[in-house]
C-alpha cells in the first residue's frame, strides 16, 4: 500500500459502499441498498433514491455495466455488474488511508474501507491501520505547526486548532482500540 498518498472525496459519499458489494458478486440496485443500510448504516445514511443515483453515476463513470432482465409486464429488472475499471478503482481504494484531517473522513471512510477488507483481504487490515495512524500522526504534525506559528492574538485561530488537533489524539486512541477488535 502506498504510504504518502491519502484518498479525498470533495464531498463524502457512500459510492464506495455501493462499488465494493459488486466486487464479491453482481447484483439488483434494491439488494445492494438493503445489504449498505443492514451493514453500514450507522456509518452511511443512504436513502434509496440517493443509492440508485449513486449507481448511475457509477455507470456513467464506466464503473458498473447494467444488463437488462426482462419481466412479464413489468419494466425489466437491472442487474449490475462491476467493470474492470471499476474493480481497479475499488482495489486502489482499499489500499489509501483517508485524509488525516477530516475525523468524518475517517469515521465514515477508514470503517468501509475495514468492511470491505474484512470480507475480502482480511490480511491487509492491520496495514489499514498503521496507514491511517501514519497519516493522522502527519496531519497533527502539521496542526501543531501551524498553531506554533500563530501570533497570541488569533485567538480563535488557536481555539479552532486546538479543537481539531484533540479530535485526531482521540482518533488515534480510537484506532488503537478499535485494532485490537480484528487481533
Amino acid at each position: 500500500m502506498p504510504k504518502s498518498k491519502s484518498h479525498r472525496i470533495g464531498t463524502l459519499s457512500p459510492e464506495m459502499a455501493l462499488l465494493g458489494q459488486l466486487f464479491r458478486a453482481s447484483a439488483h440496485g434494491y439488494d445492494l441498498h438493503r445489504t449498505v443500510v443492514a451493514d453500514l448504516g450507522q456509518v452511511w445514511h443512504l436513502s434509496q433514491s440517493q443509492a440508485y443515483s449513486i449507481l448511475h453515476r457509477l455507470e456513467a463513470q464506466g464503473d458498473v455495466w447494467v444488463d437488462e432482465i426482462p419481466q412479464e409486464k413489468l419494466p425489466p429488472r437491472q442487474l449490475l455488474h462491476m467493470t474492470d475499471k471499476g474493480r481497479e478503482r475499488f482495489l486502489n481504494w482499499l489500499e489509501v488511508p483517508s485524509a488525516g484531517g477530516s475525523t468524518r473522513a475517517i469515521r465514515m471512510e477508514l470503517v468501509t474501507r475495514l468492511y470491505f477488507l474484512a470480507q475480502y483481504f482480511p490480511e491487509k487490515i492491520p496495514l489499514a491501520f498503521e496507514q491511517q495512524r501514519v497519516e493522522t500522526q502527519r496531519h497533527i504534525l502539521r496542526l501543531e505547526k501551524s498553531r506554533a506559528q500563530l501570533p497570541p492574538e488569533q485567538v480563535y485561530n488557536r481555539i479552532s486548532l486546538d479543537m481539531r488537533l484533540k479530535q485526531l489524539h482521540t482518533v488515534l486512541e480510537w484506532l488503537d482500540e478499535s485494532r485490537q477488535l480484528f487481533i
